[in-house]
């Protein structure tokens, strides 16, 4: 199962308590206060791991607390601080405050981690109480109290390549063609119910990693079919391929008829983030092995600013050259970075 939002409790460690405690040594009269210090109690810290993949295991346990530190102790022995909690997630999990919304930390490489609730400081003993006046202070401070929040854990796909369509644009067809993934392929809408990531070897050195966002219809970001619960994963490609099904087009005469479905893409992505479409693109007819050669002529024609291209995942035509002009398009952006 595939989970990609998950909303848990977190409570940081309270500190220890102070110790108040004298002296009792023999042959030491009116020992004076060696109360100890409390432990630190225990922060929650979130840790990336590219060994995770979903957020199922929030799934089945929600509720996270670090522990207490010790208690101080006469003698002047300080309490011990408690370990901290670090709980793993996958890379490109962002933590957002569910309050408030606001987003706390984005673990997006191995090994990033960040401090979400810090453990109470310990309580002071009764021996930093003394003074001149007060040689037998009887008062220690008691240790900070825990932290608790209450936080929602988004996973976004990290990909090079994200592949935008309306369903049955054959995108699923597309990425089991060229990487190794293993997509639910089927004629009828919504197959992929979850987002595919595959790896396209390009040269024996050289890949680059395709996410398959389930599919989009008009109208997503407003939370219509699957598109709204998945846009958030293409923030994290690099560049969008966008998928056109030319099967839909035998119809059409203008070039706003060939390119309207393109165009509604562009505005479902602009209206849930208007950021996602300064990303660079290319537009990807498919299905040309089922179209007519007038219509392929007509595509051919098009004059646009984004490069253009149509394969055929079934006979593999131009496959090849889609690879090619993905790779130059993600060196280019590599050197302008």
């Amino acid at each position: 199962m595939f989970l990609d939002q998950a909303k848990i409790h977190l409570k940081s460690g309270a500190g220890g308590n102070g110790c108040v405690s004298f002296r009792r040594e023999k042959f030491v009269p009116k020992g004076g206060p060696n109360g100890g210090d409390g432990g630190k109690g225990g922060d929650i810290i979130f840790k990336a791991s590219p060994q995770l993949s979903t957020l199922i295991d929030f799934r089945y346990k929600a509720h996270y607390r670090a522990k207490k530190g010790g208690n101080g102790e006469g003698g002047l022995k300080t309490g011990k601080s408690a370990e901290d909690t670090v709980i793993m997630v996958p890379c490109g999990s962002i933590i957002k405050d569910i309050e408030t919304g606001k987003v706390i930390a984005e673990l997006l490489e191995d090994g990033d981690k960040k401090v979400i609730l810090k453990g109470g400081r310990g309580g002071k003993g009764n021996n930093h109480f003394k003074n001149s006046t007060n040689q037998a202070p009887r008062m220690a401070q008691p240790g900070e109290e825990a932290q608790e929040m209450t936080v929602l854990i988004e996973l976004k796909l990290i990909a090079d390549v994200g592949l935008v369509g309306f369903p049955n644009a054959g995108k699923s067809t597309l990425i089991s063609k060229i990487s190794s993934a293993k997509p639910k392929i089927a004629n009828y809408a919504f197959t992929t119910l979850v987002p595919n990531l595959g790896i396209v070897k390009y040269t024996e050195y050289n890949s680059f990693v395709v996410a398959d966002i389930p599919g989009i219809i008009e109208g997503a970001s407003d939370g219509k079919g699957l598109g709204f619960q998945f846009l958030r994963h293409i923030e994290r490609t690099r560049l969008l391929l966008f998928l056109i099904d030319s099967t839909n087009l035998e119809n059409a005469k203008l070039k706003k008829d060939i390119l309207k479905d393109y165009n509604t893409l562009l505005n479902e992505l602009k209206t849930y983030e208007a950021e996602l479409i300064d990303k660079p693109r290319i537009i990807c007819f498919t299905k040309t092995d089922a179209i007519s050669e007038e219509l392929k002529a007509k595509i051919e024609k098009l004059k646009l600013k984004e490069d253009k291209i149509l394969i055929s995942s079934i006979t593999g035509e131009n496959l090849k050259e889609l690879k090619d002009m993905i790779w130059k398009k993600l060196e280019k952006l590599k050197g302008s970075s």
